[in-house]
């Protein structure tokens, strides 16, 4: 299995929807399409190239993320993933929902090409962290090095952590995250060159401060009280 494009989903329920979309696209500069699937998803269209965020209304709370990962088959990919630890959840004519060891819910989906970056951001939303409880992370670290084949840095300064590093063209890497309570999940994580500016940015768009890591990032909550990251990263 190739994992050809990443794409990270925000999950909201119905009554928070259109103003965690209305934030996300104007933090993102980023325009939501056309409405699909009766009205459940629509994609964050990037100024140019291919979009990597996308938005579903979900029927139960809390608001939160899952990733898609593009494939070219994704049942005979669901088959080698369900032998490595995941569980299918549901499937329909195109996608196949599962979860890993951890817990953590991803989708398989066609890949349709995808191949360019976006660009024309102020801060980059291109990492999807990945948070996992203690007593699962290492077998989750070994299962998703397994299902992305991608190059890991273990980050021996930070060993809670551990990144994934697609290559080229992909533009959406991973986090894992170590967590030592909570349950598991998917947040997403944007880089920026100034962060108290960007997290100045976010707070008149609507979103609140929970933390400050100095150097490091700020944990924030959308207007659906989502948890996401600005990160100390330079764009890509």
């Amino acid at each position: 299995m190739i994992v050809r494009w990443v794409t990270g989903f925000l999950d909201t329920p119905a009554a928070g929807a259109a103003a965690a979309e209305r934030f996300w696209s104007a933090v993102t500069g980023t325009t939501l399409s056309a409405r699909r699937g009766n009205g459940t998803f629509a994609t964050l269209d990037p100024p140019a190239g291919e979009a990597t965020l996308r938005v579903q209304v979900v029927g139960d709370d809390p608001a939160r993320g899952h990733l898609d990962l593009h494939v070219d088959d994704p049942f005979t990919a669901a088959a080698r993933l369900i032998a490595l630890g995941a569980t299918e959840t549901a499937r329909d004519d195109e996608i196949v929902v599962l979860r890993s060891p951890a817990g953590i819910v991803f989708c398989l989906v066609p890949w349709h090409g995808e191949q360019t970056a976006p660009t024309g951001y102020a801060g980059r939303a291109d990492q999807l962290c990945l948070d996992i409880p203690a007593a699962h992370y290492e077998a989750e670290t070994r299962f998703w090095r397994a299902v992305t084949g991608w190059d890991h840095d273990a980050m021996p300064h930070c060993p809670e952590f551990e990144r994934l590093l697609p290559a080229p063209p992909i533009p959406m890497r991973l986090l894992l995250q170590r967590l030592d309570d909570g349950p598991p999940g998917v947040h997403l994580d944007l880089a920026c060159d100034d962060v108290p500016t960007e997290v100045a940015r976010h707070e008149t768009l609507g979103a609140t401060v929970i933390r400050h890591f100095p150097d490091d990032w700020t944990t924030l909550h959308d207007p659906a009280g989502r948890a996401y990251c600005i990160t100390a990263r330079p764009p890509r």
